[in-house]
């Protein structure tokens, strides 16, 4: 007997969480793409330092929830897997459009794109793909995905986005040799305009790092 994978299609519906009030004061959007083994409503808390006039934050909720530890008490979720990668990045990708088309979001304040460790795959994967116009770029603590090239993001220039690259000093997840492959690889990826900030710190979020991506 021979089995057979087949394919399915259906309605899903998932949360995002926000912070903050947009209004007419408001100067920076910010979408920002958590790490494994977050759930949104608590990771938009990182960006509570903020302005809160000056700043709307809006944190779309990864989709594969799972209990952390096998303790079956705490909630995580993931992004995606190495199993039917390019479906799931579909359905992710859908799934944030549909965020900003239910938000409907004004163009005159600055746009910030911001990932944190897996969110980074997802942040640069929706930029790329869907030619997000963006003022800023945030890739703090993760990889950017192989399959993406300097192509997918020559289009950033023209709309004069800056990039971050986040990084801290003793980040556990990196090694001397993996963070030199991924230096190079960016450069590449952004014509050597990216800047990159490295702090005192593991696989961390530091609230002041945030605070200074406005400031600049």
């Amino acid at each position: 007997m021979n089995s057979i994978e087949k394919q399915n299609s259906y309605t899903t519906t998932n949360t995002y969480t926000t912070l903050n009030t947009l209004n007419s004061k408001t100067k920076n959007i910010w979408i920002v793409f958590h790490g494994i083994g977050y759930l949104s409503r608590y990771f938009i808390n990182f960006f509570d330092t903020l302005k809160s006039e000056e700043n709307y934050i809006i944190a779309p909720q990864a989709p594969s929830k799972y209990y952390l530890k096998n303790k079956y008490k705490h909630v995580g979720a993931s992004w995606l897997t190495k199993e039917n990668t390019r479906t799931e990045i579909a359905n992710v990708l859908n799934s944030i459009d549909s965020v900003l088309e239910n938000e409907n979001l004004p163009s005159d304040p600055n746009f910030i794109v911001f990932g944190f460790s897996q969110g980074v795959s997802i942040a640069t994967r929706w930029v790329a793909l869907r030619k997000i116009k963006c003022s800023q770029l945030v890739c703090y603590a993760g990889g950017i995905p192989k399959e993406l090239h300097a192509l997918d993001f020559k289009f950033l220039e023209k709309n004069n986005t800056k990039v971050s690259i986040i990084i801290g000093n003793k980040d556990e997840y990196l090694t001397n040799e993996s963070m030199q492959k991924e230096n190079k690889k960016i450069e590449i990826l952004f014509n050597g305009k990216a800047k990159f900030i490295r702090f005192e710190g593991g696989h961390e979020i530091k609230k002041d790092i945030i605070t200074q991506i406005v400031k600049e």
